[in-house]
C-alpha cells in the first residue's frame, strides 16, 4: 500500500504515459566529505554501478562553464545527479527520467530531516553506528523508487530498531549561538541533540518544547556603506519532545502585517508573505496574530515568511581599493555592529577577490585586535578575514597591501570585489518578529513542560561594492 506523500507537495503522474516515465528514483546515497559512501540503495536495479565515484569525480574537479561548486542537477551519460549537503554529508538521488528537479531535491532535504529526528545527531558517526536504522528509514521512504511518505509520525509505526544515542560531550563546542534562554533560565543546543523516539536514561519521558527563529538576511552595500537592496528570509523552525500531542498556542507581534493591505502603523512589523505548516490552525490568526497546533514528532518549519520592507542590518561594510604604485594596491575594509553591546555575532568571515594578477599581500590589522585571522588564497586569489566574535557597537578595520606581478592596465575596480561576510547573531532578529508566548492547552501541575525559545540572525547574502 502506497502512503501520501507528507506536507504540501506530491507526485505528478498525470502527464506520465508509462509506468516508467512515471518512477522517480533509481538510486538514494550519502556521502562523506571524503567521498566515502556511507549509505547507499539501489532502488530499481537500472543504474550502473560505480555511479557514487562518478558523482563524486564530477562534484570534487568541477570544471565547467564556470569556476565555483557544482549545481544540484546535473547530467553525466544520461543519468541524471541530484545532490543537497546538510551538515557536510551529501545526499544524492539518481534517475534516468524528466523528473520535477525541485521535487527531487525537497525530498532529499526531507530525508535528511527524517533520519536526523530519528538519530538525534547528523553527522558521519551517527550514521556509522545507526546505519541498520537509517536503512530501514530509507526503505519505508522509497519502496521501488516510488516515495511512500516522509512523516517522522506516520514512520513511527513502520520503524522498529531503536537508535544508538551519540554522546554529545563528544561532539565540537556549538557555540553560543546554540544557547536556547526561558528567562534566566539556559540550556545548551545540545539539548535538542536527540532522538524523538528514544527517552531519556531510566525511561523517563522528556517533557520539552523547543523553537527557533532563524532569519537569513541578504544585503547589498554601495562603496560608502549606503544600502542598495535588503531581504530577510526567515522560518519559525519547532520541535517537540511533549507527551499525549497537546495542543499549543504560539502568539507573534500584535502589530504584525502582511502585505501593504494590512497595515498596522507605524513600527510595525510588515511582511511580504508568509506560508504556514500544514499542520497550524489560522481560526484566531487575523484576529489576534495566534497560531495554534498540534505539533508532529520531528523538527517542521512553522511559518516561512519573507520581508523586503527596509530593516537596519546588524553590520555596516564600507571598502575601498587605491592603486599606491605601478605594482601596489591598498584594500581598506571597516565592519561596524549596529547593533546592542549586550550581543556578539560569532563566526564572521569577510572574503574579497583580488586582481588575478595578485602575487602577495600585507596584512595591518587594528592595534589590539584578537582573535582576528587573514588570510591570501592564492589559488582563487581571494582575500579572508575572520573574527571570532564581534561585540555591539564596536568597529574594526583591516588594511591589505597588495603587491602585482605586472604593471595595472585599466580600471582595478573591475579586477577587485565585491566584499562579501558570513556571520552568524545568537538571540537577535532583524525583522523584530517576535513569539510573544508559546502556551500549551490544558497543562497542569502534573504536566508542566519547559518551552525554549532562540533567535538567530545568519547572513544569506551580505555584499559590499567597491
Amino acid at each position: 500500500m502506497m502512503l501520501p506523500i507528507s506536507g504540501p507537495w506530491k507526485l505528478e503522474t498525470e502527464k506520465a504515459e508509462t509506468e516508467e516515465e512515471a518512477n522517480m528514483i533509481l538510486q538514494l546515497f550519502v556521502l562523506s566529505q571524503r567521498g566515502d559512501n556511507i549509505v547507499y540503495r539501489d532502488y530499481r536495479g537500472e543504474a550502473q554501478k560505480g555511479s557514487a565515484e562518478t558523482f563524486f569525480r564530477k562534484v570534487k574537479f568541477w570544471k565547467e562553464d564556470a569556476e565555483g561548486d557544482a549545481p544540484p542537477v546535473f547530467n553525466i551519460d544520461g543519468v541524471n545527479y541530484f545532490h543537497v549537503k546538510v551538515a557536510g554529508l551529501l545526499f544524492v538521488a539518481t534517475t534516468r527520467v524528466n523528473v520535477s528537479p525541485s521535487l527531487v531535491l525537497e525530498l532529499l532535504q526531507r530525508i535528511a530531516r527524517v533520519i536526523k529526528d530519528y538519530l538525534g545527531v547528523l553527522n558521519e558517526d551517527s550514521f556509522r553506528k545507526n546505519f541498520v536504522l537509517v536503512y530501514e528509514l530509507l526503505d519505508e521512504v522509497i519502496d521501488f523508487g516510488y516515495v511512500q511518505t516522509t512523516s517522522t509520525e506516520v514512520l513511527k509505526s513502520y520503524i522498529f530498531n531503536e537508535p544508538i544515542v551519540i554522546d554529545a560531550a563528544r561532539m565540537p563546542p556549538l557555540g553560543p549561538a546554540s544557547i536556547f534562554m526561558q528567562g534566566t533560565k539556559r540550556m545548551p543546543g545540545t539539548a535538542i541533540t536527540k532522538s524523538v523516539v528514544a527517552n531519556e536514561p531510566g525511561g523517563r519521558k522528556r517533557d520539552e518544547i523547543f523553537v527557533d527563529v532563524i532569519e537569513k538576511i541578504s544585503v547589498t552595500f554601495n562603496s560608502s556603506g549606503f544600502i542598495l537592496t535588503s531581504e530577510i528570509d526567515g522560518t519559525i523552525q519547532m520541535k517537540s519532545y511533549l507527551s499525549g500531542n497537546p495542543e499549543i498556542r504560539l502568539a507573534l507581534n500584535e502589530d504584525l502585517s502582511i502585505g501593504t493591505s494590512d497595515y498596522r502603523g507605524s513600527g510595525a512589523v510588515i511582511l511580504d508573505d508568509c506560508n504556514f505548516h500544514e499542520s497550524v490552525h489560522l481560526d484566531s490568526f487575523d484576529l489576534d496574530r495566534t497560531l495554534s497546533l498540534v505539533p508532529p514528532d520531528g523538527e517542521f518549519p512553522v511559518m516561512n515568511y519573507r520581508m523586503t520592507q527596509p530593516f537596519k542590518p546588524p553590520f555596516r561594510i564600507t571598502a575601498l581599493i587605491e592603486e599606491t604604485g605601478s605594482l601596489k594596491a591598498e584594500v581598506t575594509i571597516k565592519v561596524r555592529a549596529e547593533f546592542n553591546s549586550s550581543t556578539n555575532a560569532n563566526t564572521i568571515l569577510v572574503q574579497m577577490p583580488l586582481p588575478s594578477f595578485t602575487a602577495r599581500v600585507n596584512f595591518e590589522l587594528e592595534p589590539g585586535a584578537v582573535g582576528h585571522t587573514t588570510d591570501f588564497k592564492e589559488t582563487n586569489k581571494r582575500l579572508e578575514w575572520g573574527l571570532k566574535k564581534a561585540v555591539g557597537g564596536s568597529e574594526h578595520t583591516l588594511r591589505a597591501k597588495l603587491t602585482f606581478s605586472q604593471e595595472l592596465h585599466g580600471n582595478i575596480m573591475k579586477e577587485a570585489g565585491p566584499v562579501s561576510m558570513t556571520f552568524t547573531i545568537p538571540m537577535y532578529n532583524a525583522s523584530r518578529l517576535q513569539v510573544k508566548y508559546l502556551q500549551i492547552a490544558k497543562k497542569s501541575k502534573a504536566h508542566n513542560p519547559y518551552r525554549w525559545v532562540r533567535y538567530v540572525t545568519e547572513a544569506n547574502s551580505y555584499v559590499a561594492r567597491l
